[in-house]
């Protein structure tokens, strides 16, 4: 039996530990994340496509049905239906049924090659592969010749494994080609197929919906910092255009091209756009400003022994 005030002295620093949990958890997190909301003007139909696409995107048809009736919005079979197609297709995968997946990819050779994906390929070589485990080698042979050699001259390397395969057929898992029947072969190809298939529709294999969430986590602290700090300069959070500081939210939210002028060093935007200079040279349209006396002069580039005048500078657009 432990003595009782032995007791007592622990449940005291328990006690105290646990008070100041409290203070600790208000110091760590931001209770009220409403300080960095914006009154900004979206479509409503707009938000709400990207919503119904969210579901779509995630199988979950029923409930993107109902959200599109609920919210009044017209018809949104186009949404639905190419990923109809891409879930059906996945769910054949999941029965190791690969037929409506290759039917898909020569439906769409052409698209992939501009792509540089190997899909197709590999979708043939499981399905090589899926034959011989079954036990039969003649068949798998006789499916090689047909579907495999008219990739032989492109990918030489990888069909001459496949045919040493037909070796091992009735021991391919202890052969030095058991990588080919690993079942994360399957996995693999399912997000590849997802990922061009979405890619054949015009968009990432990550719904707007997540990434605009995602990248919403990841700036929501320096908003909420950037808010205090603007109250406490009595500036205005609601009316302000632009960030006066960049949001380093991780180069996996980055789609497009941003240009940093090499003179000001600063990020260009829609009221300080690129400018091309005759030369070839790049600089944002204040620097342009600055550099030719607000376009009353000729000026020198700042790379370059070559003079332009402000007039022959034209915007660039990524």
């Amino acid at each position: 039996m432990v003595p009782l005030s032995q007791l007592e002295g622990c449940q005291k620093e328990l006690n105290v530990a646990l008070s100041k949990y409290l203070k600790v958890l208000e110091k760590s997190f931001n209770t009220d994340i409403s300080k960095a909301y914006r009154n900004v003007d979206f479509e409503a139909s707009t938000v709400n496509n990207i919503i119904a696409n969210h579901f779509y995107r995630q199988g979950l048809f029923d409930l993107g049905d109902s959200f599109v009736h609920e919210c009044g919005e017209s018809d949104e079979t186009y949404l639905k239906l190419p990923f109809q197609e891409m879930y059906g297709i996945l769910e054949a995968m999941k029965a190791r049924n690969l037929e409506p997946a290759l039917t898909w990819a020569a439906n769409n050779r052409d698209k992939l090659l501009q792509n540089s994906s190997m899909l197709e390929l590999k979708l043939h070589s499981l399905q090589f592969v899926e034959i011989l485990t079954r036990g039969s080698r003649d068949n798998a042979l006789q499916y090689a010749r047909t579907h495999l050699v008219p990739f032989a001259s492109m990918h030489k390397a990888e069909i001459q494994k496949l045919m040493a395969c037909l070796i091992w057929a009735d021991r391919l898992e202890q052969s030095p080609y058991a990588e080919f029947v690993s079942s994360t072969h399957w996995d693999k190809l399912a997000e590849e197929l997802i990922h061009q298939f979405c890619s054949l529709l015009g968009q990432s294999s990550d719904s707007p919906l997540s990434v605009a969430v995602s990248a919403g986590f990841q700036g929501l602290p320096t908003l909420l910092k950037l808010t205090t700090v603007m109250a406490a300069k009595k500036q205005e959070w609601q009316t302000m255009k632009q960030l006066p500081v960049p949001i380093d939210i991780g180069p996996e939210f980055q789609y497009h091209s941003v240009f940093v002028c090499p003179v000001l060093r600063e990020q260009s935007s829609d009221e300080n756009p690129p400018m091309l200079m005759p030369c070839g040279h790049a600089v944002s349209k204040q620097s342009i400003m600055k550099l030719s006396k607000s376009s009353s002069r000729p000026f020198k580039c700042p790379y370059c022994p070559s003079e332009a005048v402000a007039s022959q500078c034209k915007q660039l657009h990524f």
